[in-house]
């Protein structure tokens, strides 16, 4: 059986659904991804199996392919959230992480372009854990 997963942009207007598995999931750190995200790192799961299948806002997704480079993103023209892209000529299905609403059984195959990776990210994992705001 085939999994599915569900997701959508930060204001809602944006939902999908993924069917099919996820054949890679990746954390790039390359400059791309940090200035895309505005973080340390994009956390991008890769198929080319996978079908989507746009639930409603399909016209509010825009996509932006950088200059002479592979590097596209797609987002909601209303919230600005990370949306999936179909890349390669359709071939690659690219599914941020962090826009799905559903739990996914993959976990992340490896750190990618840790050669870029963002100086105030390194240690990251010794600073203390928070469930929620500092009080």
């Amino acid at each position: 059986m085939s999994e599915i997963a569900k997701g959508s942009c930060l204001c809602e207007k944006v939902s999908f659904e993924i069917r099919g598995e996820f054949e890679q999931f990746f954390l790039c750190h390359c400059k791309f991804c940090q200035k895309d995200t505005g973080s340390a790192h994009a956390a991008n799961l890769f198929s080319t199996k996978a079908k989507i299948n746009w639930i409603t806002g399909k016209e509010k997704v825009k996509t932006f392919n950088l200059p002479s480079t592979r590097h596209i993103k797609s987002f909601c023209s209303e919230c600005g959230s990370a949306l999936p892209s179909q890349q390669m000529q359709g071939k690659l299905l690219v599914v941020p992480a962090g826009s799905l609403d559903t739990n996914i059984s993959i976990k992340p195959n490896s750190h990618i372009f840790c050669s870029s990776k963002a100086t105030w990210a390194r240690g990251l994992n010794d600073l203390p854990k928070l469930d929620s705001l500092p009080s």
